[in-house]
């Protein structure tokens, strides 16, 4: 019988898992929040993930339970393993990618290198920050945020106002200082139950409005140092949090070449989707192997260059399969990946890959093909 991984959530990450899910003659099943989502093609049922009936329901019969989001509730996480479900990652990992503040607190703990942070419970503390750190500081909600959402930089307490006044009793924000970086960067760590792992190469984000745009492996003029540096920091993180499956560490590089954490993601990442094409083995198809314990594939590049460019928005008049034959015949190197969502301003509705020997035509073919998508 074939292995079967149950998957909750029904977006676009659980969608561009299935194909390399079934290329390893693995089942899945979808446990999607709605009718119409991306992943609606293996969507096996549509439900609350914040029920533990509901999931462990779905749970039947799978051989484990992975994730396309982290906002599935702990008391849901821990009664799936009290039921006895193998779950990857788990509870006790997802904790700290499901809290901001627990997670710098638990990444201080280990002794990662982090921005500065504080957790501010009222508008006294945030100001005393703000002033401790040149004018300026960047607020997030601990918990929820995601693409730029629940996050603002701030040079006064009075603009987060209104997130202070939502708090529970005893509630608290994360405010860090606002870095001043070069550049930002991504690091991927795939690790299997068992322990082993690999890491793929660190790449360089770009970064419009809160959202990843763009993605380049390697990062230029990363080789060395800080590639190596990268690595160990997505190692100690995987090991010392316990996570199991595909392991996203955000990083800021520093006017002073430090590496600083920014943020983190225990799934398949919108920085890693240029390893469907551009690496031996891609993130989705990692992620497959790694929640099954299955030995894990090579993480190198197939080419010199790999870049990924979102596809944000899209036409609104049509559809992208209306823009697709033109977008093929004039790139036909460019490999392109849909969701199927209904376009918005902002909205990530695909992406481009292009992989090759010159970084300079990479980014051209890529940027150029999901151009057509976009006007």
């Amino acid at each position: 019988m074939a292995l079967q991984v149950g998957i909750v959530g029904g977006g676009q990450l659980a969608r561009m898992m299935i194909a390399p899910a079934v290329e390893l003659g693995v089942d899945v099943r979808v446990l999607a929040e709605a009718d119409g989502m991306s992943a609606g093609l293996a969507a096996t049922a549509v439900g609350d993930y914040r029920d533990l009936d509901t999931v462990l329901a779905f749970a039947k019969d799978v051989d484990v339970i992975t994730f396309d989001h982290e906002h599935v509730p702990q008391d849901v996480l821990r009664g799936l393993v009290d039921a006895g479900v193998a779950v990857h990652p788990g509870p006790d990992a997802l904790f700290y990618a499901q809290d901001k503040l627990r997670m710098r607190a638990k990444l201080a703990e280990l002794g990662m290198p982090q921005p500065d942070w504080a957790a501010v419970a009222d508008v006294t503390a945030l100001d005393a920050f703000i002033a401790d750190h040149g004018g300026r500081a960047v607020v997030k909600t601990p918990r929820g945020g995601y693409d730029g959402k629940g996050v603002r930089v701030v040079s006064a307490a009075s603009e987060a106002s209104d997130w202070f006044a939502a708090l529970e009793p005893s509630g608290e924000l994360l405010v860090e200082e606002l870095v001043d970086f070069t550049r930002e960067l991504a690091q991927q760590v795939a690790r299997r139950p068992s322990g082993d792992f690999v890491v793929y190469p660190v790449v360089e984000t770009v970064q419009k409005g809160g959202v990843c745009a763009e993605a380049i492996a390697p990062a230029p003029h990363a080789a060395g140092r800080l590639a190596d540096v990268a690595a160990d920091i997505g190692e100690a993180i995987a090991v010392g949090l316990g996570v199991t499956g595909m392991l996203a560490v955000e990083l800021f590089e520093t006017t002073d070449e430090r590496l600083l954490v920014n943020e983190l993601a225990m799934r398949p990442h919108n920085s890693g989707h240029w390893s469907q094409d551009g690496a031996v083995t891609g993130q989705f198809e990692q992620h497959i192997r790694a929640v099954l314990d299955l030995p894990l594939g090579d993480t190198a590049l197939r080419a010199p260059w790999a870049v990924m460019v979102n596809i944000l928005g899209g036409p609104v008049s049509d559809s992208l399969a209306d823009r697709m034959p033109a977008a093929l015949e004039a790139h036909p190197g460019a490999k392109v990946h849909t969701y199927g969502k209904d376009p918005r301003p902002g909205r990530k509705v695909g992406h481009v890959n292009v992989a090759g020997d010159d970084l300079d035509a990479v980014c051209y073919e890529a940027r150029a093909a999901a151009a057509f998508f976009t006007d």
